[in-house]
């Protein structure tokens, strides 16, 4: 659960950053392509925005990712209290497993739904306009609890191979 200072401090509200005609046209295809998925949706002209998070594109090996600037978000979020295990207990019990799966994050963020009363805070602002997530966004600072709550259930079951 995302947990923000109430009432919004006005700094939360946060103007589009400039962008090259390049990094407009990734921006662009990103939306797209994250409203195709359900990841994202279109304000509307009449809803109430308080809060907005600038986007930027960051190029790695010629591909472009679009990323929300949501360190004034994480800087009035309240955390929430959850224990993280140490990473020498997690090898340790990996240690003893057959098989080991790993899960690309972005896309793991990206399965969970948002509950209505923190999309309105993730909200993103770019030169297209402002847009909602609908499912959790990269760079928020409690997702790594988030996806650890999400992944318990799935942690402790024990599969047997077949034959």
């Amino acid at each position: 659960m995302l947990n923000v200072e109430r009432p919004y401090p006005p700094l939360l509200r946060r103007p589009a950053y400039p962008a090259s005609p390049r990094a407009r046209e990734a921006l662009e295809s990103h939306i797209n392509e994250l409203m195709k998925l359900g990841v994202l949706r279109k304000a509307g002209h009449n809803e109430e925005v308080e809060v907005t998070t600038p986007v930027i594109i960051t190029w790695h090996n010629d591909k472009s990712m679009m990323v929300g600037d949501f360190r004034a978000l994480n800087t009035h979020t309240i955390p929430d209290r959850y224990p993280i295990p140490r990473i020498h207990e997690t090898v340790t019990q990996l240690s003893k497993e057959m098989f080991i799966t790993s899960m690309n994050s972005l896309e793991g963020f990206h399965q969970n739904v948002l509950r209505p009363q923190a999309r309105n805070v993730l909200r993103i602002i770019s030169h297209c306009g402002i847009y909602e997530y609908l499912r959790m966004p990269y760079g928020i600072k409690m997702n790594p609890l988030t996806i650890k709550k999400w992944w318990i259930p799935f942690s402790h079951m024990n599969y047997q191979r077949d034959g």
